[in-house]
């Protein structure tokens, strides 16, 4: 069974194309406006094992918020199309990732429902060209339309950009596993997700 999704959305703002094969071997291409938010994608996708191309254009070019939160929405909606009913996956997992003297817990649900909270405790208002501020709304953007439950929280750490690449390779080695299939069942009390 394959795991493959192709998606394009496209506004008056942006336009964003992904391709998704879930059970991949972390082959990602990454090209969007925003370099750090480049960087952290590629980290996310890679530890999450699967192979993607993601491409994001800026039409209007305001700032950074438009195409993390377009990418997001549609990187979410390609994951929850690629999933399916969820039968057979593990659907939970927790991760705690150190990036020297960083320490980040994601923990990941993928119940169907959409939410997510981040804690990073971010001071700086940019790292690169990416805003700290789209940290949190990414993974809001992208948990709501994949339909899982996210849980992004810094343990310890001061250098923020080992904090928020430590919170995307938390996020890619949880859902990871989390989607990984491990039998036949829809992994719920209820019979359904």
């Amino acid at each position: 069974m394959s795991r493959y999704v192709e998606k394009i959305r496209e506004t008056k703002e942006t336009k964003v194309q992904i391709k998704l094969e879930l059970d991949g071997e972390g082959k990602v291409e990454v090209k969007t406006p925003v370099p750090f938010f480049n960087h952290m994608l590629h980290s996310m996708l890679f530890y999450m094992g699967a192979n993607a191309t993601v491409v994001g254009e800026d039409k209007l070019g305001y700032d950074d918020h438009h195409i993390v939160e377009d990418v997001g929405i549609t990187l979410g909606q390609a994951i929850r199309e690629v999933l399916g009913d969820r039968r057979g996956i593990r659907r939970f997992s927790n991760t705690v990732v150190p990036m020297d003297e960083a320490l980040v817990l994601v923990a990941v649900d993928v119940s169907g429902r959409g939410y997510a909270s981040t804690t990073l405790d971010l001071k700086r208002e940019k790292i690169g060209d990416l805003s700290t501020e789209n940290v949190a709304h990414f993974f809001w953007s992208f948990a709501t339309n994949a339909g899982i439950t996210l849980h992004v929280r810094k343990l310890d750490g001061v250098n923020e950009h080992h904090i928020v690449e430590a919170a995307f390779k938390g996020v890619g080695l949880a859902l990871g596993e989390a989607c990984s299939i491990q039998g036949e069942e829809i992994r719920s009390t209820k019979g359904s997700l």
